[in-house]
């Protein structure tokens, strides 16, 4: 059975990249960048681990690092868990809501923060008061890496159609070769005997959520910035896909 969750979290992978087209170029990116700021013998969390990709990576790449891997998806949690766990205590999975305002209790001194394609799902006030948590939970020197979509908005009306056809060839492309598309994932998630007991409780928490509106790398520099990083900036960027990067 845990090879069939490895598979999943393949499948996953694949068709987070028909979404994302350079999703492995983002997490190389954030990697180099925490080599050379933070370096490997690092503890580090991961904002919205999802089923452990940038976690996984984090902890190949550096042998020493240590991570804490925060969700509120108890199906992915559940995978996460499984297909973590030859890390041993390296990695600790974490239930926990990002909204709470007390996530943070328990977690001490951070050398990094993380998050790939996980914090649009927040509202622009909820983003601020979670960068400033984070940035009160950093050592000095430490940093703060965020990769996602920051679309363009009506100030770029050419950029925001490039992107935009980008996006949509990236996804024929994807789906004609065979990757599943969001819901045929989660259709097999569900299904699949050792996630489906945690159904119906991730039905609970996110069926009265809303979707948060799209913000632009400027709001997310400025945010980071307002939160008290000294520094901020872009490190990589694909048309509206970025990586920011703050440091304390």
């Amino acid at each position: 059975m845990t090879a069939d969750l490895h598979d999943l979290v393949r499948r996953w992978d694949a068709q987070q990249a028909a979404y994302i087209a350079g999703r492995e170029q983002r997490f190389t990116a954030m990697l180099d960048v925490l080599e050379l700021t933070v370096g490997g013998d690092a503890t580090i969390v991961d904002l919205g681990c999802g089923p452990g990709s940038l976690t996984r990576r984090v902890l190949e790449r550096f042998p020493r690092a240590r991570v804490v891997a925060l969700d509120y998806d108890p199906v992915l949690l559940a995978l996460a868990r499984k297909t973590l766990s030859e890390y041993g205590e390296r990695v600790t999975v974490v239930d926990v809501d990002l909204l709470d305002p007390h996530w943070t209790d328990g977690l001490g001194a951070l050398s990094a923060a993380v998050s790939t394609t996980a914090l649009h799902w927040l509202a622009p006030d909820e983003l601020l008061r979670l960068y400033a948590r984070v940035h009160a939970l950093l050592t000095p020197g430490g940093v703060l890496l965020d990769g996602d979509h920051f679309r363009f908005d009506d100030r770029d009306p050419v950029l925001q159609k490039v992107a935009l056809a980008h996006d949509e060839r990236t996804q024929q492309v994807a789906f004609a070769a065979g990757a599943e598309d969001w819901a045929t994932w989660w259709d097999a998630a569900r299904a699949h005997p050792a996630l489906s007991p945690h159904v119906a409780e991730r039905d609970r928490r996110y069926g009265a959520r809303t979707s948060a509106p799209a913000t632009t790398v400027d709001f997310r520099l400025a945010a980071l910035r307002q939160a008290g990083f000294g520094a901020t900036g872009t490190v990589w960027q694909l048309l509206d896909d970025y990586v920011v990067w703050a440091q304390k």
